[in-house]
């Protein structure tokens, strides 16, 4: 089969590889789409980063670069491994795309996403989605029910805001402010509404992004350039301030805004994947009891996150910018989405 494989910065490559081999308790998915992601860009100008050299391999794959990319895919069940008896060939699933321990004390607590050996199907190594078969634990199959596999796709990063969201504890009657109109963002902004958060703020300077912002829910979008964005949230919310804030940039400046426009007691939400040390002005939380809460990715996110859309409360096809073959994946998928990152959200690969 072909897949895009990461052999090191500035360079993937479309080539072939062996299909994948179901095994005792696992589900062969033939993917129909997958999305790229902003680690996916992230690798591609500056890896390797998560993905494990082959000096390093990766302490549960064993594998290292080159590897195959892509971890927000769905598609339709291939082939069943012993001991599999829930799922059948022709089933629609999304795949929750992680490679865990299940020893370390975050596992025992459930928090598999923060395993001391995390890694990620689509960077660490057992394949991904930018092919044509990938093979996983039975664990990670969610059914996707009567939804498509083009949605399937969007799951993953919907499921990041999903448990963004449920951390911090927003909810009806609360106001929430975005900050950052990227993918990730905007996802934040779409589950925050879905959830029922009477008041969604976003900050965002991008005009093509502040017009997707509004589309995705937010019922005001402040520009920083134009207003004082701590001002701004305290005349929005009555001089209290934000309930809950979302950094979905990984920008000093944005995280210390951030900060500012959280009420007391309020809690400001780290979602960002940041390429640098933060600095935080400590008494901007000290004085005010602001927690900084870190989100990371995803667990026991995905059949909630499936709920959400199956019911209408998140209409995933806004997001959808773009839909390539693999053969593409370079000039009108990552160089798109690096030249035109403020026009595009999210563009999907058909590995076939």
């Amino acid at each position: 089969m072909k897949a895009a494989r990461f052999h090191g910065r500035g360079d993937i490559r479309v080539e072939e590889v062996p299909d994948p081999q179901v095994r005792p308790g696992t589900v062969a998915v033939e993917v129909e789409w997958c999305g790229i992601c902003g680690t996916d860009l992230h690798e591609y100008l500056e890896g390797p980063i998560f993905v494990p050299t082959a000096e390093a391999p990766h302490p549960l794959t064993g594998e290292g670069m080159p590897v195959t990319l892509g971890h927000e895919f769905a598609g339709v069940v291939a082939e069943v491994g012993p001991g599999v008896d829930d799922v059948r060939v022709g089933d629609r699933v999304v795949v929750e795309p992680y490679v865990v321990c299940g020893r370390c004390d975050a596992c025992q607590q459930g928090r598999y996403n923060v395993c001391r050996t995390l890694g990620f199907v689509g960077l660490s190594g057992g394949g991904g989605g930018f092919s044509r078969y990938v093979v996983a634990e039975r664990r990670w199959i969610h059914p996707l029910g009567d939804l498509g596999t083009d949605v399937g796709a969007l799951v993953e990063p919907l499921a990041v805001a999903h448990h963004a969201v449920r951390l911090s504890g927003a909810r009806p009657g609360h106001a929430a402010v975005v900050f950052g109109a990227g993918p990730i963002g905007l996802v934040t902004t779409a589950a925050l509404t879905a959830a029922g958060v009477d008041q969604v703020l976003v900050v965002e300077p991008a005009e093509a992004r502040k017009q997707k912002a509004a589309g995705a829910g937010a019922a005001t979008v402040l520009d920083p350039r134009s207003v004082d964005v701590v001002e701004a949230v305290e005349e929005l919310t009555k001089g209290r301030g934000a309930d809950v804030t979302f950094e979905c940039a990984g920008v000093d400046q944005v995280l210390a805004t951030a900060i500012r426009s959280t009420r007391a007691g309020g809690t400001c939400v780290n979602v960002a994947i940041w390429g640098h040390e933060a600095r935080v002005a400590m008494n901007d939380l000290v004085f005010r009891e602001v927690s900084v809460l870190g989100s990371l990715a995803y667990a026991h996110d995905h059949p909630a996150t499936i709920e959400m859309v199956a019911s209408g409360r998140v209409d995933p096809f806004q997001f959808i910018t773009g839909r390539i073959g693999l053969d593409d994946i370079l000039d009108q998928g990552f160089r798109e989405l690096i030249d035109n990152k403020e026009e595009n959200v999210k563009i999907l690969v058909q590995p076939r």
